[in-house]
């Protein structure tokens, strides 16, 4: 089991990977999470698509007078510092974390990812109807109220790993 790791869930406004519009971060330390982070983040390029804001409720409205990525990272790394960051579908939240680093210039610093939706393909197997967030989180005893709440979904990815990984 993993006792320390970062839980960590972004949201985007578009279907460019580096418009994250919110980030969710839950650091887990000794098996208990201990700390809980939550940014609104303005966008870049900044434009919000109709459908991500249909998935996660979010508009430019939210998020003008948001910090850009560069500044929310500088707040939020050094509470992650050391630590394995875990997503559900990590593909696409490092993808956005990698994309977010190229566009303002910063240096990547190769996190270690892990993913709690490679895990439970591989731990629950067709025993589940699905592997989404929602379905894996409640076989793992979460209830995720507010799915695409960045926030939110860090938990439940957080209480997910603490079960599987």
């Amino acid at each position: 089991m993993m006792d320390n790791f970062a839980a960590i869930d972004f949201e985007t406004a578009n279907e460019q990977p580096s418009s994250v519009c919110s980030v969710g971060i839950v650091i887990v330390r000794n098996g208990m999470p201990e700390h809980t982070i939550y940014r609104l983040i303005r966008p870049e390029p900044e434009y919000y698509l109709y459908r991500n804001t249909l998935v996660h409720g979010l508009s430019a409205r939210d998020t003008e007078n948001a910090k850009v990525f560069s500044y929310v990272w500088r707040e939020v790394e050094p509470y992650i510092t050391g630590l394995p960051l875990v997503a559900h579908n990590a593909l696409f939240d490092e993808g956005c974390l990698k994309a977010s680093f190229f566009t303002y210039c910063m240096d990547y610093p190769d996190y270690e990812f892990l993913c709690t939706l490679k895990a439970s393909r591989k731990y629950f197997g067709k025993s589940l109807s699905d592997h989404r967030l929602p379905t894996v989180a409640a076989a793992c005893g979460h209830m995720l109220t507010n799915h695409h709440n960045a926030l939110d979904d860090a938990l439940a990815c957080a209480a997910i790993a603490l079960k599987i990984l």
